[in-house]
Parts: C-alpha cells; sequence; structure tokens
C-alpha cells in the first residue's frame, strides 16, 4: 500500500512555499488539510495558495464549501480519501500540508466512532452555551476528562458535540474508538526558531491587512453573522473579527494587528504540542524536514 506524505508546521513557518517546491521538483498534487481554506471567499485570512500557486501545482480541497456551511472533520475525511485516491489513480503521488491537527489526526487514525447527533439535544446544550457561557461549559468537561477539556481547545461547537455527546452516554467522542485509516501515512514536521516564527507571524499579518482583510472579513458578515450562537464555523478563523473591526472603525489596524499576531503565537504552540502529542511527530528545522522529504519522494516516486 502507498504511503502518503504528511507536511505540517505551525501558522507561518512557510508550508505553502515548500510544497509548493517539492511539488514542482517530483510532480505532486497538493491535499489541503486547512480548516478554513476550504472555504470559498476566505482567501486573505486564511494565506490560501494563490491562483498563481494553484496554477503552478494542482491543488485539492480549496474553496470547496460555503461560508454558510459548517464544514466539519467527517466531510473533510471523506473528501480527502476521495481526492487521494483520485491522484493515486493518475499515477501520481499526493502530498497532504496543513496545520488543522484536528483534521490530519483523523487522516492518520480514522473517524471517531461517535454517535450520530442528536438534535434535541444539542440544540439543549446550544441553549445551555449562550445561557451560561463557554467557560461554564468547559469546566463541565473539566470536571469529568481534564485531557479532554484541553483537548477541544475551546472551540465552542466541538464543545456542543462533546457534552451532547457525553450527556446522552457518559462518554466523549474521542472514547468510541477509530475506524481503520484508508491510508498509511508518514507524517513530515517542522517549525522554525521561536523569535523568526513570531517575526514571520507578524509580518504576514501586517500584510494581510493591507491586502485587504478587512474587505473580506465585511463580506463574510454579509454572508454570516459572527453573532450567531454557536458561532459559526467560518468565523472561528483567526483574526477575522479583528478584521471586521477594522473595517467598521472600531479598532486600529495597529492594534488589530497585534492582537492577531498575539492570537496566531499562541495558536502556533499550540499546533506544535498536537504534531508532538498526537502526530507522533517531533517537528525538524525547515532544511532538515525538507531534505528528508526529498529522499522519501525520491523513492517514492522512482520508477
Amino acid at each position: 500500500m502507498t504511503c502518503v506524505p504528511i507536511l505540517t508546521a505551525p501558522t507561518a513557518a512557510g508550508k505553502t512555499a515548500l510544497a509548493l517546491r517539492l511539488a514542482r521538483q517530483f510532480g505532486l498534487e497538493v491535499v489541503a488539510a486547512d480548516a478554513f481554506t476550504v472555504y470559498r471567499g476566505l482567501d486573505i485570512g486564511t494565506a490560501k495558495p494563490t491562483p498563481a500557486e494553484r496554477a503552478q501545482v494542482p491543488h485539492h480541497l480549496l474553496d470547496v464549501a460555503d461560508v454558510t456551511e459548517d464544514y466539519d472533520v467527517a466531510r473533510y475525511v471523506r473528501e480527502a480519501e476521495t481526492a487521494i485516491k483520485a491522484v493515486l489513480a493518475r499515477g501520481r503521488l499526493p502530498l497532504v500540508v496543513g496545520g488543522t491537527g484536528f483534521y490530519l489526526s483523523a487522516l492518520l487514525r480514522g473517524l471517531p466512532l461517535t454517535p450520530p447527533a442528536d438534535p434535541c439535544l444539542r440544540a439543549e446544550v446550544e441553549a445551555d452555551l449562550a445561557a451560561r457561557g463557554l467557560d461554564a461549559l468547559l469546566a463541565e468537561v473539566q470536571a469529568a476528562r481534564p485531557a479532554e477539556a484541553a483537548r477541544l481547545e475551546r472551540n465552542p461547537r466541538r464543545v456542543v458535540r462533546a457534552l451532547e455527546v457525553y450527556r446522552r452516554t457518559g462518554k466523549f467522542p474521542g472514547e468510541f474508538g477509530y475506524s481503520p485509516p484508508a491510508f498509511r501515512t508518514r507524517v513530515f514536521a517542522f517549525t522554525r526558531p521561536w523569535p523568526e516564527l513570531e517575526a514571520r507571524t507578524a509580518a504576514r499579518v501586517d500584510a494581510m491587512l493591507a491586502q485587504g482583510w478587512p474587505q473580506e472579513a465585511a463580506w463574510l458578515a454579509a454572508q454570516v453573522s459572527p453573532e450567531q450562537t454557536p458561532r459559526p464555523t467560518a468565523w472561528q478563523a483567526l483574526g477575522y473579527r479583528e478584521a471586521l473591526a477594522v473595517h467598521a472603525g472600531t479598532l486600529a489596524p495597529e492594534e488589530a494587528a497585534r492582537r492577531i499576531t498575539l492570537a496566531t503565537r499562541q495558536y502556533a504552540k499550540r499546533q506544535l504540542t498536537w504534531t508532538r502529542t498526537q502526530l507522533d511527530a517531533a517537528p525538524l528545522a525547515a532544511d532538515e524536514v525538507a531534505g528528508t522529504l526529498a529522499a522519501f519522494l525520491a523513492d517514492s516516486t522512482a520508477p
């Protein structure tokens, strides 16, 4: 069975540039693993590969959902597996590229065998969230399973789902086991020295705000309200609320950049922790992982 390579790194580390270079060199097709580049219209704030970059290398799972949809991990795995099978059927090798740990874990281990949603109970938990707030619901999870509370990463949608399942079954979603993964995979992870990653993050945020991120956030708000409870999936992307405030004139661009950069740094730390603990991969230096992955690809694509 073909072993599918996965390239992951924290936000702003340079995944796209490295993936493009290797894809051109070895004739690969990129399968994205990002929770927000799936959305049509979210281009600047997600640092989605540009049309010029996408013209160089075939990309999959970009722009596959409307921002009004709640795109989830089950749909991602179904569509990613379909894309991977199609690439392999063409005699080419896919390279999975992204930093959404939950998506990558599902490709590696398979999907949790969690019971289907109960709409009535979910509505009750959502009402509880609206009335009591996220911290109260997380405290309930913390009291039952501290590790589960940390894994949910303060994501309201995942907290609602976890409590819906727990209140019905006494178990959390991850405690039901997993379906067999469709492919063997190997993770190649890299990072950069922390001061360098911080500088790259700050520079990227400044550039994105200058390129029209506030206008993109205003467009998103016109499609789906950020005030819905639980917050729509598209509005869980980092920085869009601050970018919207810049557009509205209620937040200075400099302050927005500071807040987004701080949140992105915090997210990068969580990504690195997830890579080590959930993907069982020790992030290497960028040059080192480039060489290791290139050697793997050369062997995998050899006649």
